[in-house]
């Protein structure tokens, strides 16, 4: 990629391919988001859709300028993978049911566990560990099929036991710091030395640690009511704002829902009734921002996916996945806005990142047991 400095106009990218649906809408915000004062380069990637004026599944690198409303309200958010003491051979799904009640503030010491990972008692203390709405989930997933079997073998991953993808944020934490943006500066940037954009990124910082210890947190609430160990494979964030040296110049690279392709190996995920696919980032990826779809992205908005369901189907229809595995969803609106149709093949989301020479697939997960929520959020 060459100097973007030489670039006058934005460089836009779109990674998908004719068999990929990309809406209108999300390309008309990509384009609109990429005349932004300072942006360089803006990306969508095959999981590009539409969002609240900004597009999801997409990263821009903007040259001085920081870009709140790019990263969005739910700072932080993003996906662990964590290994279990679970077997697969072994698999009690009503059992497991019934044990997981993961909505209410945990019982244990939230502000020792806020300090251990240095941040302040008291700091939402009463939502760490929750998962909250939207497209969060905990899942327990089997190893459906290995392609690399050297790096299964150094990552511990093994046919024989399950793993726990964990997709969440930082709760009313990021809402608030964007919050705080808005009311202040409305959608505008932040020049990069002002003392506005160094407090941003202060809180933006913090909210992206309170993030991971929430991940963390909800995996230990969950494996420990299924009397499982549990150990941290990876935890990557996919909305975030950071710095990026290129060419010998700094650069923000802003994430909306896109995985990072610089920090090693990571799962992109379907819907709950489809799989999730581990993959490692080849080397490079500059022409896509340093970054990779995060998951299978929507094909149809909430209100859409509601209407055009709950005249097909009761909401139980969508409580057992086609693989046989379990979904706990107790919200009757989340159950139809989250359900499988409601989202992209998954597939051609990866197809396209190996046709595009991204990415090396190296297991795919199948999804045994999915926790949304049991109705109090």
């Amino acid at each position: 990629m060459g100097n973007l400095n030489d670039q006058s106009d934005a460089v836009i990218r779109i990674i998908a391919s004719e068999k990929n649906w990309i809406e209108g809408n999300a390309v008309q915000q990509l384009e609109k988001t990429a005349k932004l004062e300072g942006i360089r380069l803006a990306v969508g990637m095959p999981d590009l859709h539409g969002g609240k004026g900004y597009p999801v599944g997409a990263a821009f690198l903007s040259e001085g300028w920081i870009y709140p409303a790019l990263v969005g309200n739910d700072i932080g958010c993003g996906m662990g993978l964590w290994r279990t003491t679970l077997k697969a051979s072994k698999i009690k799904l009503d059992k497991w049911a019934s044990r997981l009640f993961l909505d209410e503030p945990w019982e244990g010491d939230a502000n020792q566990w806020l300090e251990s990972y240095g941040l302040p008692t008291g700091l939402y203390a009463t939502s760490i560990g929750t998962i909250g709405g939207g497209n969060h989930f905990a899942e327990l997933q089997l190893v459906e099929e290995i392609y690399n079997a050297d790096i299964c073998k150094a990552l511990q991953i093994e046919k024989s036991r399950l793993y726990l993808l964990v997709h969440s944020g930082s709760r009313g934490l990021g809402h608030a710091i964007l919050t705080k943006h808005l009311e202040r500066f409305g959608h505008g940037g932040l020049q990069e030395n002002s003392e506005e954009a160094g407090d941003y990124i202060a809180s933006h910082d913090r909210s992206v640690l309170w993030a991971r210890a929430n991940r963390a947190l909800i995996a230990h609430r969950f494996l420990t009511a299924l009397r499982s160990d549990d150990e941290n494979i990876f935890d990557l964030a996919h909305n975030t704002v950071s710095v990026k040296h290129l060419d010998g110049s700094p650069y923000w690279l802003h994430r909306k829902g896109a995985s990072p392709a610089d920090e090693g190996i990571l799962v992109i995920p379907g819907s709950r009734g489809s799989y999730s696919y581990l993959v490692k980032p080849t080397p490079g990826q500059d022409e896509n921002a340093f970054s990779l779809a995060h998951g299978a992205g929507r094909k149809w908005m909430r209100s859409d996916a509601r209407a055009r369901l709950s005249k097909k189907y009761k909401p139980d229809h969508f409580l057992k996945t086609e693989f046989g595995g379990r979904v706990i969803c107790e919200d009757k609106a989340l159950i139809y806005e989250e359900a499988p149709q409601a989202y992209k093949n998954i597939d051609i989301v990866i197809e396209d990142m190996v046709q595009a020479g991204l990415i090396q697939i190296i297991a795919i997960l199948r999804p045994v047991l999915t926790y949304k929520t049991r109705g109090r959020l």
